[in-house]
């Protein structure tokens, strides 16, 4: 099958002010306008003051002719003060001071050791804290510090995570010398950040460069194929990954398990968990929340209960699963005793899905009243899934005037997101309301938000297949319109009837 995956896009250009020269790294920028700013506001910074480094990796530096030599002396007291500095930002790392450590380097304005960089950037990475880690990145360029590849490396992971992508891909064509570790990074960041796609296609160039995937790859490779189920694609990582031996790795078996489950193969999946030599509570959700997205609620059951019965403590996940799988099936007792049992049995606090879930379970049993009576009462009444879900409970009964109560009170929570507004004009259609309908509509103009296009995907030996509503670029498209049109009557002379009253029809 040949590969239809795109090429991954170039980085996006920057835009530049002043008379400085475009640089490749934007944080360039940023450090010469920093410069330029204190020049213009500091009087007391003349440019007979030393300036440091220059940005391209020179040494050159300005020197006041008013200071004196530099005597051996004072290159002693500076490599004193050089030493102190670099050791007191290790001891605040050490401690756990972060943002001490930052503000002093920031402040100190003169470059430390790679290794203290090294450290200071791996607790922001490990902590999460991507904008501290941007400040330490700003701070090399000032100094005029160049980072080596093992730093360049740091620094790559720190903005791929960040989501940061179009710097990340800056770093990485600046590589030297590409390493497994560098392409792995590129790769979850892109998938990470829903360009799967980009990813899967940053994995073949890295298979073509002869690199040989690691549990890092595989977890997200299976991922991106998880979530554009493409399943042939997803078979052939799991051959390598059988090549590779990799069968011990717990984080890449639940990838692989729930690649199985999205791409409709639940039998797959059961064989990959059944074969697992480790499992834990991760594993069993995988199964768990596989089984859910099937529908089948029995089996959902089952495997919770075998999952308890072998001394495992289920999470929120597991429990958010369990509570979706029940709703479905209309098991209204034994979701409220699953709710119940979070706290009572496994000290787990609910969180608004599983809220969100208990209001799923009694709509659907026509409970609407005791589902708002659940909503008002709920501590977590000012999530907006909460309301999202009584919304939907009553446009599947019809309750208008519940149904205006519950959409102004889902709006006033996160009003600028444009799928709040999708919901509502649905809900509003599904009822006959019309003006409603138009005036979100109008809205929406208004605020320039505009709904992302949806799509169907199809996967078959020539590749995969996209439709897209209001536009199908495809070649065969006339002959499958066509055979829809078929199916279409044969449907509606079995009486089958399309609600249509969900569909957002693009103006």
């Amino acid at each position: 099958m040949k590969s239809t995956i795109t090429s991954f896009p170039k980085p996006k250009s920057y835009m530049y002010f002043f008379s400085l020269k475009h640089p490749r790294n934007p944080l360039i920028f940023y450090a010469k306008s920093t410069l330029f700013n204190r020049l213009h506001t500091h009087p007391s910074f003349s440019p007979g003051e030393i300036v440091g480094p220059m940005f391209s990796g020179k040494t050159t530096t300005t020197v006041s002719p008013r200071l004196p030599p530099l005597t051996r002396y004072h290159k002693d007291e500076a490599n004193k003060h050089f030493m102190y500095l670099d050791k007191t930002l290790k001891g605040l790392i050490y401690s756990g001071r972060l943002v001490h450590a930052i503000d002093l380097l920031c402040r100190s304005e003169v470059a430390v050791e790679s290794q203290t960089y090294r450290l200071l950037l791996q607790e922001c990475i490990f902590k999460g804290d991507y904008s501290k880690g941007r400040r330490i990145h700003a701070q090399m360029v000032v100094v005029g510090f160049v980072p080596d590849e093992f730093l360049k490396v740091k620094l790559l992971i720190l903005y791929a995570k960040s989501g940061n992508l179009d710097t990340a891909h800056i770093l990485f064509d600046q590589l030297r010398e590409k390493t497994l570790i560098s392409w792995n990074a590129m790769i979850a960041g892109y998938v990470q950040n829903s360009l799967e796609v980009v990813g899967l296609n940053l994995y073949h160039s890295m298979r073509q460069c002869g690199f040989l995937p690691d549990q890092f790859t595989f977890s997200s490779v299976l991922r991106a194929c998880a979530t554009l189920t493409l399943l042939e694609q997803g078979k052939r990582v799991h051959c390598l990954l059988i090549k590779s031996q990799i069968t011990e790795n717990v984080v890449v078996n639940c990838a692989l398990i729930d690649m199985y489950f999205k791409c409709s193969c639940p039998y797959d999946g059961q064989l990959v968990f059944d074969t697992s030599p480790v499992r834990n509570v991760i594993t069993w959700t995988s199964l768990i929340s596989g089984y859910g997205q099937q529908g089948r609620v029995i089996e959902v059951l089952a495997s919770f209960n075998k999952m308890i019965s072998e001394n495992f403590k289920p999470n929120y996940v597991t429990f958010l699963a369990v509570l979706c799988a029940c709703s479905h099936g209309g098991l209204v007792n034994e979701g409220w005793e699953y709710f119940l049992s979070m706290t009572r049995d496994f000290g787990i606090k609910p969180r608004g899905k599983h809220y969100a879930a208990v209001v799923d379970i009694l709509a659907r049993a026509g409970r609407l009243e005791e589902a708002y009576t659940f909503v008002r009462d709920s501590p977590c009444n000012e999530r907006s899934v909460i309301w999202g879900s009584l919304l939907e409970a009553c446009k599947m009964h019809g309750n208008m005037d519940m149904l205006k109560f519950a959409a102004s009170k889902y709006f006033e929570l996160e009003p600028d997101n444009a799928g709040k507004y999708v919901v509502l004009s649905n809900a509003y259609a599904a009822v006959g309301l019309w003006d409603k309908v138009s005036k979100i509509r109008s809205e929406m103009k208004e605020m320039g938000l505009k709904k992302e296009p949806s799509y169907s995907m199809i996967e078959d030996q020539n590749g995969v297949h996209y439709f897209y509503m209001g536009r199908n670029p495809h070649k065969n498209i006339e002959g499958i319109y066509e055979v829809i049109k078929a199916l279409t009557c044969i449907l509606k002379d079995d009486g089958h009837v399309p609600d249509i009253s969900s569909v957002w029809q693009e103006d």
